[in-house]
């Protein structure tokens, strides 16, 4: 074997070369680089979906409990008995926004899926960011719905004489605290925008896709208000409680000890029969 010299090409041939082979080096370093920010432990998977399959249940059990007020319970209400913060939302009701608040919590899903299937990184782990938005949409929604059973809060439309009485007689009209598709929007809000930056820590997207995505949520949550679904409390505890989920999550699987990750360099000589050199390649890969 041959020893690569500097007498062996010309200046220019030798900078080329010495530029093409740092090249190809910062290449590989930049893919091993790119190794997932997220580790999936099935003892631990296991344990986060069986408390999300556990609440689920728990609020399924709890909602036969509860029952649907009668026409005489909806006559005796009052909405000076509601809170001044919350007393607004009993004047509000619409079935547009009520539909449109769907739209918008379907867009926020439609955000994470797109991201996911798009980018190469998160197309190549899908499995575990599956794994976790699984974990997280489980989880919240078993908390909320529990908690929503258990509390059997009276919906702002109720209140609204201008509301159909037949919505009123809905085992649903008890279940105003706290709302679903606010813990559920922002939840889906914060994890996309949590992923998408461990992803894409150098991103110039990540405020595009923190903004895009919590601009849905808030309008999610904006919609439900106006629908008179919920009150402002019910919205806010929706949105701390699904931001929580979203953030914890993620973080839950962070791989957070980066000595975690190994690494290997191979070196090998190569020739093309004018020219001898060597190639380089660094791998990074889980201990």
């Amino acid at each position: 074997m041959k020893n690569w010299r500097a007498g062996n090409f010309g200046p220019e041939k030798q900078i080329g070369r010495t530029a093409s082979l740092l090249l190809i080096l910062s290449m590989l370093c930049s893919a091993g680089f790119g190794q997932s920010p997220y580790q999936l432990r099935t003892g631990r998977e296991l344990t986060v979906l069986g408390v999300g399959a556990l609440s689920g249940v728990s609020a399924l059990v709890l909602e036969t409990n509860v029952s649907p007020l009668t026409e005489g319970e909806i006559r005796t209400l009052n909405r000076a008995d509601v809170n001044t913060f919350d007393r607004r939302a009993t004047y509000r009701f619409s079935t547009t926004a009520d539909r449109l608040s769907d739209v918008t919590l379907a867009g926020n899903a439609a955000v994470l899926g797109l991201l996911t299937i798009g980018t190469k990184p998160m197309r190549q782990d899908i499995k575990t960011v599956a794994v976790m938005y699984i974990e997280t949409i489980l989880l919240a929604n078993g908390v909320q719905r529990s908690v929503k059973n258990l509390t059997q809060r009276t919906r702002p439309f109720v209140y609204n004489p201008n509301a159909p009485l037949d919505d009123k007689l809905q085992r649903e009209a008890r279940q105003s605290f706290f709302s679903g598709h606010a813990t559920n929007a922002f939840a889906t809000a914060v994890f996309t925008g949590e992923v998408f930056r461990h992803y894409f820590p150098d991103s110039r997207l990540k405020p595009v896709v923190w903004i895009g995505s919590l601009g849905l949520a808030a309008a999610t949550a904006g919609l439900r208000y106006e629908g008179g679904l919920h009150y402002p409390t019910d919205l806010l505890a929706g949105a701390a409680f699904g931001s929580l989920i979203g953030w914890g999550i993620p973080k839950l699987h962070e791989v957070k000890n980066r000595s975690q990750l190994g690494r290997r360099l191979e070196v090998q000589p190569w020739s093309n029969g004018q020219a001898n050199g060597i190639y380089m390649q660094l791998a990074v890969f889980s201990r």
